[in-house]
């Protein structure tokens, strides 16, 4: 069985897969396991670290011997049918070795810095880096793109476990599958396009992303929540629901789990500091089931206000780095200005299928892979199906590993 895509839903789907009988391969673009759910400080439905339930995933993953990882590998063709796929897979150099030990020697003595994605691009470690402690592999990883090469090479000369090997190449990988999961996740829209929310023009208007890593412990500010421009807690924060999502300009649906989002985001502020103001300015508040309750217990805290309005414009002040929010206010039918210190974007999500080599699957016109648009034998999990929250995440992962034991088990009963 082949498994794409090393988030929440891959891991979940190779875990189900693999512990029921079944060999899997689970390959991964990134150079390590986790996905989103690693830039995280919170999640739902428990709201506790990552660190819970992906820790103990992890360890089950690697004590597991069905189970083959291969990570920055990328699928470029499937051929075949249901019981007899061909996949070529392209995987990129690691330039590092199972040797390594994750002492950290190679990136004290690497002379470049790169941007950090996982960090939201908040702080800046070596060419040659370790992700996190929470990662698998627990191995360092080069990046290409900003090492210096052979011309360097001061990693490997002082590596004690002599793991780094700078001259590895890219190579192509042809394997066979019965089975094919797709679990290829999401990533963030571009909030620069949404010009009306000025994202990229003021320092203090960030993403939801980028707040979950300054929230985060092991973010690049340690937990505490900062202002860009000064470096200074903010007390008046505004957060702006569906920045992209339900817009005919940008994603025509709604992002599903960004108001929930939002709201646990809220709940980091007021808990860092009771005497926050936070402002959610949204068209509807969405949330589904009995994370009804958690919503109520939110929208009561002292601090927070929910406007029922769709942002207009925001401006800023160069001196003293704050913000006007306007919006157009749809219960009292007028449009009112928020001076605020920090604005949050609610991002859309979008999913990953869009950006991928083309293969027999059909994805629907917003880049999903919904009901009937793949060949038999193929299963679509998490965010490559529609945009859900982690516990749908594991669920949508099991039945399509059950799915796909379902097509193993008949193809075994034929063949007999």
């Amino acid at each position: 069985m082949l498994v794409v895509g090393g988030g929440v839903a891959g891991i979940t789907a190779s875990l189900e897969a693999a512990e029921s009988g079944a060999r899997v391969l689970l390959v991964e673009k990134t150079p390590y396991l986790g996905g989103r759910v690693l830039q995280f400080a919170r999640y739902f439905p428990k709201l506790c670290p990552p660190s819970c339930g992906m820790e103990i995933n992890l360890r089950r993953l690697r004590d597991n011997p069905r189970i083959t990882l291969r990570t920055l590998t990328e699928v470029e063709e499937i051929e075949g049918e249901a019981g007899r796929f061909t996949a070529r897979l392209r995987e990129s150099p690691r330039l590092v070795t199972d040797r390594c030990t994750a002492c950290g020697e190679c990136a004290l003595a690497c002379p470049v810095v790169r941007p950090n994605p996982l960090q939201s691009n908040q702080s800046e470690p070596k060419a040659i880096y370790l992700q996190g402690e929470l990662v698998h592999p627990l191995r360092y990883v080069i990046d290409r793109d900003y090492c210096l090469g052979e011309s360097c090479a001061r990693c490997a000369k002082v590596c004690p476990h002599a793991a780094i090997e700078l001259a590895m190449a890219e190579r192509t990988i042809l394997v066979e599958a019965s089975a094919v999961i797709w679990a290829t996740g999401w990533q963030p829209y571009t909030a620069a396009r949404i010009t009306n929310l000025a994202y990229g023009r003021h320092p203090n208007i960030v993403t939801n992303l980028e707040l979950e890593r300054m929230a985060a412990p092991d973010g690049p500010t340690g937990g505490c929540i900062l202002r860009p421009s000064d470096g200074r807690p903010p007390r008046r924060v505004a957060f702006i629901q569906c920045a992209g999502s339900r817009d005919r300009l940008h994603l025509g649906y709604c992002s599903g789990v960004c108001c929930l989002a939002s709201l646990k985001e809220a709940s980091y502020i007021l808990d860092r500091d009771p005497e926050a103001e936070v402002h959610v300015f949204y068209i509807d508040l969405r949330t589904p089931g009995t994370y009804e309750a958690f919503a109520q217990k939110m929208l009561a805290r002292p601090g927070l206000r929910a406007v029922k309005g769709k942002v207009a414009d925001i401006t800023g002040d160069p001196e003293s780095g704050n913000l006007t929010v306007f919006a157009n206010d749809m219960t009292r039918s007028s449009t009112s200005g928020t001076e605020v210190d920090l604005v949050v974007l609610a991002t859309g999500m979008v999913p990953n299928l869009r950006d991928a080599a083309p293969t027999p699957v059909e994805p629907d016109s917003y880049g999903f892979l919904g009901e009937g648009s793949m060949p038999p034998g193929m299963f679509a999990a998490g965010c490559a199906r529609a945009p859900v929250d982690v516990q749908t995440a594991t669920l949508d992962a099991t039945a399509a590993a059950m799915g796909a034991l379902g097509l193993l088990a008949k193809s075994r009963s034929t063949a007999r």
